[in-house]
C-alpha cells in the first residue's frame, strides 16, 4: 500500500476513531496500515474531480437581444 504525504487515514474501529496525517510518502508491505488498537485504517474519502467537465461550472455568457426594427 502506498501512502502519500498529506493523506489522512482513519481507524475503522468505532470505539477508537484514531486519525493519522501522513507526513512522509512511503510504501507498506501488506494491504492496509494498522491502528495502534489493532484495527485496519483506511484513507479518508475524497470525491473524484472530473477536469474535462470544468467548463460546466463557468457562468453562461449574457445573451443580448437584437432588435428587428430598422432605423
Amino acid at each position: 500500500m502506498v501512502m502519500k504525504s498529506g493523506e489522512r487515514w482513519h481507524c475503522m474501529n468505532p470505539a477508537c476513531l484514531c486519525a493519522v496525517l501522513v507526513e512522509t510518502s512511503g510504501e507498506l508491505e501488506g494491504s492496509h496500515p494498522r491502528c495502534p488498537c489493532g484495527s485496519i485504517m483506511k484513507k479518508e474519502y475524497s470525491p473524484p474531480v472530473f477536469r474535462y467537465l470544468e467548463f460546466l461550472h463557468e457562468p453562461e455568457p449574457a445573451v443580448t437581444a437584437q432588435s428587428d426594427r430598422e432605423d
